[in-house]
């Protein structure tokens, strides 16, 4: 298992952190997930036989979040989903 710490923006809430969570746990190979609004960061344990980074990634941007600056995913253009 590895640990990746994603950063993510437009998060408002709890909620918001709360929709981040459910997205990143329907990955297969996602073990577990801790999102913090007060670090605006997703802490995500998984497989890299089973998924990836940009995987990851692809699953905060449907939920309607950006992450953080350098990614190979294409930054969402959302100010969250949830939060508006």
């Amino acid at each position: 298992m590895q640990n990746k710490h994603i950063k993510n923006s437009g998060m408002t809430y709890g909620g918001c952190t709360t929709k981040i969570a459910r997205a990143l746990k329907t990955i297969s190979g996602v073990g577990g997930v801790d999102v913090s609004l007060a670090s605006e960061e997703a802490t995500v344990q998984y497989d890299d036989k089973l998924t990836s980074v940009d995987k990851l990634k692809l699953a905060i941007i449907s939920a309607g979040y950006g992450v953080g600056a350098g990614s190979s995913a294409k930054k969402s253009e959302s100010k969250g989903g949830c939060c508006g």
